[in-house]
């Protein structure tokens, strides 16, 4: 992505919802999402360590 670093030493550009660009959709939980889940019609849903089991009923 371009807003991460490339050199040792440059800071990571903040985003909106956290580092990863994506917030859980686990009902409370808003914690940074890194596993994203989608069939290839249909838009994707993320959530985080914790919930990531949930996603597998989007696929």
């Amino acid at each position: 992505m371009s807003d991460e670093p490339t050199r040792p030493g440059e800071a990571i550009q903040p985003r909106e919802r956290g580092q990863l660009g994506h917030a859980c959709e686990h009902a409370g939980c808003g914690k940074d999402a890194g596993w994203g889940f989608a069939k290839p019609t249909q838009a994707s849903h993320w959530f985080c360590y914790e919930h990531r089991g949930e996603g597998e009923r989007f696929l």
